[in-house]
């Protein structure tokens, strides 16, 4: 697999990382305008692990974060220092952080805020690849819905992220740094913007 395909996946796994996060943004909760005062916490979670299963029963990825907060003002979802664990198509997994994550009511915008850490962990079948940026988002198109208003089930969503920070991207052969990145998560194609300096060392083993 090459550096590119690897990348790729490391951005879907990202994807996958915020699902669980839009399942609490959109779960059915009071209505905060009978409470007067001022705007509140839905709820809070301190010190929490969260293990998600795949369709098959097995493991998907892990979410550990000293707090969470949905807020009634909003609906938007607030999870400090989350640490994200991931198991891709391949097995393999990748691990990664950021300062915080956030994610809007309507589950159509995360934003993984101040540094961004994102990194396979090398097997004897795979190379460690590493992604290190700033201020990542994900967006994802809003709801379809029918000609009477309703959502439509299964209705397919593209997905995009991007940065406008310096980015590094690395694995065992290359090095690529740019300013700004742009992934469509449906074409699987993506884009450094700016700035790209790339370094590549000749004679290494080219590993998956």
């Amino acid at each position: 697999m090459d550096r590119r395909s690897a990348l790729t996946i490391l951005l879907l796994m990202l994807v996958a990382a915020s699902t669980w996060l839009l399942s609490w943004s959109l779960r059915p909760h009071e209505d905060p305008n009978q409470f007067t005062g001022p705007p509140r916490s839905g709820y809070t979670l301190d010190r929490f692990t969260l293990d998600a299963m795949d369709t098959e029963g097995g493991h998907a990825f892990t979410v550990i974060a000293p707090h969470l907060t949905r807020r009634d003002d909003d609906g938007s979802i607030y999870v400090a220092t989350p640490d994200y664990e991931i198991v891709d198509n391949s097995s393999n997994v990748w691990k990664g952080t950021s300062e915080s994550a956030w994610v809007n009511k309507d589950g159509t915008i995360m934003k993984l805020e101040g540094k961004v850490l994102m990194h396979r962990v090398p097997t004897d079948k795979v190379n460690q690849v590493d992604l290190a940026t700033h201020d990542l988002t994900i967006t994802t198109d809003p709801k379809a819905k029918d000609a009477q208003g309703k959502f439509i089930a299964g209705a397919h969503r593209d997905k995009r992220m991007e940065t406008a920070a310096p980015t590094t991207i690395s694995d065992a052969n290359n090095i690529s740094r740019s300013i700004g990145m742009k992934a469509d998560m449906d074409l699987k194609t993506i884009e450094l913007l700016s700035d790209v300096h790339t370094i590549s060392y000749p004679g290494k083993q080219n590993g998956g």
